[in-house]
Parts: structure tokens; sequence; C-alpha cells
């Protein structure tokens, strides 16, 4: 599939748009928290009437010189890389409470700084918004005929094949959804997204973390996060996974995990915990997912056509994908993205909780095939029948290719190049 045309300034429209107007009319500030490079500077530059850029000289000399300079211009007024400067946190909430006036100010921030008992919570002053790379959706590789929101509304679903194949899938794992990557091909997208870990694991996380790390063992833990994509792997066991070569002490990984967790490159998707009709014992351990599965796949140096050859593989980081994609496309819902698994072995890759107590279940497969789709439709509704309360808004199998339609039993087939908000 091609990339559409991308509009005015090469910029594609981002599901964000919607929610960042939405928040500057509520709030004095919004803060667009999100990995480096997956659009958050761009997509504030449409929201705002002026800016200045923290990662600059010249943005942290005019900050020495009087930190009003920062503040002042036409609002909304873009802070970018607000971090940089972490004491502009408190001057910003200051100023928003003197103002009385929603949308002021736009922060945006690539990591999260260190808690700071002098810095307030912001509270009843900023929204916080979490950006992540690219959805199909938004990189213009789905045919969007799909909406996620029509979809739990209880609407049915009817829709052609929207032609990705496989071999499509697994191009789009390995150049991942940095704005950045569009119209490069695949080996090209490779050798910048492993240098983007390399930047990580040299730069990055000592900065973040402000202590000096040995860049092998971060690189170690990011492979290791890699290997474990999609799978509820805890410190130990990740700390033993990366030290086979070399032993990794469980409170070493844990420094490494809190650094990647404050540059927002990994995203982990926590436990649902329903109320269940019966005594069930549930799974409370994350689902560990990177920031984008194409991350996970420069870690371990694999290509498309290495994916293709180890499609158990290419199986979990098409999963991280689709929850990658859940995630963007759920926002405007406000929806949080959950895991489900019991003591007795059933499990659901996401589900959506809304605002109003609704809830959805999705698993995710690759293949389309009858023989792939029965048994994970078979497994969501016995969920529906174990979860006490609400019935869900929907059960869902997101396919890597074919048809979208609702099945006979009520479970939709959703392919996932079908899929938009």
């Amino acid at each position: 599939m091609t990339i559409e045309n991308a509009g005015l300034g090469g910029y594609r429209p981002r599901v964000m748009d919607g929610q960042l107007r939405e928040a500057l009319g509520a709030a004095g500030a919004v803060v667009i928290e999100g990995p480096r490079a997956c659009g958050k500077t761009e997509t504030a530059r449409r929201a705002a009437a002026s800016e200045i850029r923290m990662d600059t000289a010249d943005g942290r000399q005019a900050f020495a010189v009087d930190s009003g300079f920062v503040l002042a211009g036409d609002t909304p007024r873009l802070i970018d890389e607000w971090q940089e400067v972490p004491d502009l946190w408190n001057l910003v909430r200051h100023e928003v409470d003197d103002r009385r006036a929603p949308g002021q100010f736009v922060l945006t921030g690539s990591s999260v700084p260190r808690d700071d008992a002098r810095r307030h919570s912001g509270a009843g002053r900023f929204i916080r918004l979490r950006m992540r790379p690219m959805s199909l959706m938004e990189s213009g590789h789905s045919a969007g005929t799909v909406s996620l929101a029509r979809m739990l509304s209880g609407e049915r679903v009817a829709a052609p094949d929207p032609g990705l194949r496989v071999g499509d899938l697994a191009e789009r794992i390995v150049i991942g959804g940095w704005p950045g990557n569009l119209g490069l091909k695949p080996a090209q997208a490779s050798l910048l997204n492993e240098g983007y870990l390399e930047d990580v694991c040299r730069v990055d996380v000592p900065r973040v973390d402000g202590v000096r790390r040995d860049p092998s063992g971060v690189r170690a833990l990011v492979t290791s996060l890699a290997r474990n994509t999609a799978c509820p792997a805890s410190a130990e066991g990740l700390a033993a996974d990366a030290g086979a070569d070399r032993a990794m002490k469980v409170e070493t990984a844990r420094a490494y995990l809190g650094a990647l967790d404050r540059l927002l490159l990994t995203d982990d998707v926590p436990a649902w915990s329903p109320s269940l009709r019966s005594r069930t014992r549930l799974r409370a351990s994350p689902v560990r997912h990177l920031a984008d599965p194409s991350l996970a796949a420069a870690a371990l140096g694999a290509g498309a056509d290495a994916l293709l050859a180890d499609l158990n593989l290419l199986g979990l980081l098409f999963e991280s994908l689709v929850v990658r994609d859940l995630r963007i496309l759920a926002g405007p819902l406000r929806g949080r993205i959950h895991h489900y698994r019991d003591a007795l072995g059933l499990e659901a890759d996401a589900v959506i909780e809304l605002p109003d107590g609704g809830w959805a279940a999705f698993e995710v497969k690759l293949g389309s095939h009858p023989s792939v789709v029965d048994p994970a439709a078979a497994g969501l509704l016995r969920l529906r029948d174990r979860v006490a309360g609400r019935p869900p808004a929907a059960l869902v199998v997101v396919t890597g290719t074919g048809y979208s339609f609702t099945r006979p039993d009520g479970v939709l087939q959703v392919a996932i190049g079908a899929l938009s908000v």
C-alpha cells in the first residue's frame, strides 16, 4: 500500500490533533509526553501560536536571563522539551493560576524528570496526553473502513480486505510508526532505528538517569525486552535473560527499566482486574512492550525477511503493533488498555476499559483462517461468560489479513489494515 498525500508541509494528521484541541479548551496547560521522534513538536505546532525550544542554547539562555521570556508570547505558547529546565513546571503552573484562562501553554517532553518534592503535581492546571508513534491509520497504511468507536457502540462490521499481506506487515513492523521513517525502505529504516537505540543506550539513559551506565548492559536489557515483547516478563526474568553472557543484577535491570520508562520507550500493558463470576485467580504481571515494535525488531537485528522466517516472533511483534494502534485509536474515547490472564489459561491480548465502565476484549492473530480465528473467538466468549456485571461492548479478533465482518457467534473479526478511530 502507498502513503497518501501528507498534506500541507508534509504533516500527516494525527489522532492526537483532536485530543489536543479538546484539552486546550479545558485546561490552562497541556503536556504532551512521548518518545523522541514520535512527532510531538509538529503536532503541538499545529495548535500553537508561538513557541520556544528548551533543547537549544538560545532557549536555555533566555530562561537564565529572564524566565519571563520563556512564558511570554501569543497563546497557546509551545514550550518544547520543557524537561530540559524542570523549574519551568512550577512557573507555568503559577502563570496558569494568574491568567485564569484555558489554552495558555502546550508543553512537550521526550522524558519525564525525576520526582521533585518542590514540583507541584499540576492537578487542576495541566492535562497530560501520551503520544505514540503513528498507527497504521495515521501513516496511511489502513483503509480506515472499520471505526473502533462505532464498533464499541455495537455497530455490526462488514468491510473488504484492505490488501495488506503478511509480508507488508513485516515491513511495517521493521519501519515502525516514526514520522521520519515514512517513505523509507525497510533496510533504510532499520539503520535509523538501530542508530536510535544506540543513542538511547549511550546517551539518553545515562542522561535521564543521572548515573554513568554501561551501554552494553543497557543494550542487553533492551534486547531482552525485545525478546519478551508481548510477554509478562518480570524484572528478575529480564535480568537473567539479559545476563546470559555476563550476570546482571536485578537491581541493575530495574534501574535500566526505570530509565527507559522515564524516556517513554517502554509501554507495558497492565493487568485487568474485573469482577468475576468464579474465584479464578488473576495474573497481575504487566505485559512488556516497547514504544514501537520497530525498536524490538532493531534490537534483535531482525529485518522483514528474518521476521517472515520466524513466524512466532513476527506474531509477537504484530501483537505489539496492534496494541500500539488500539491505544492510539482509543485515545479520543479515553479508553485504557489492559490485558487479561488468569490461572486457568484464559486470556485476552487487550481489553479496552471505557470511563463509563464499558469494556471490550481483543485477541490478536496474524492469520485470518478459521482454524486460527475460531479458537480465539471461543476464548473471548468464555471470557464474556466469566466476567460478572456489564456485558462487553464488543469481542474482537484482530487479524493481520482478510475481510472484516461480524461472525455468527457475535464476535467481530477485524483486519488491522481496516481499523480507524
